[in-house]
């Protein structure tokens, strides 16, 4: 088993900077995938970011270009730096990780956090 621990949410007025960390602990050896979903209410839970262990991403269209995503494997911790945040980024933010074959990020996967809500205000 994998367990997430999410932190960094918070509230932020537009404009602003945030920076999210997820941590792994557990069964490390089982993933190479780290990233991040979002759920805004009555919306669907999104792709917002992902990383694989030899540091490919892949991005959501709506966050590109403001959102960076990183990790330190030898922290097993996975990064997402939010700047230029808008109202409609407001959601519970989910660290998603999990293993696959390959170069790409094809997620969600099995293990995912409790979630951090960030709230951006207009």
């Amino acid at each position: 088993q994998v367990q997430l621990v999410e932190s960094g949410g918070g509230l932020v007025q537009a404009g602003g900077s945030l920076r999210l960390s997820c941590v792994a602990s557990g069964s490390i050896n089982s993933i190479n995938r780290m990233g991040w979903y979002r759920q805004a209410p009555g919306s669907q839970r999104e792709l917002v970011a992902g990383i694989t262990s030899t540091g490919s991403t892949k991005y959501s269209d709506s966050v590109k270009g403001r959102f960076t995503i990183s990790r330190d494997n030898a922290k097993n911790t996975v990064y997402l730096q939010m700047n230029s945040l808008e109202p409609e980024d407001t959601a519970v933010y989910y660290c998603n990780a999990g293993r696959q074959i390959g170069i790409l990020w094809s997620g969600p996967y099995p293990y995912w956090g409790q979630g951090t809500q960030v709230t951006v205000s207009s």
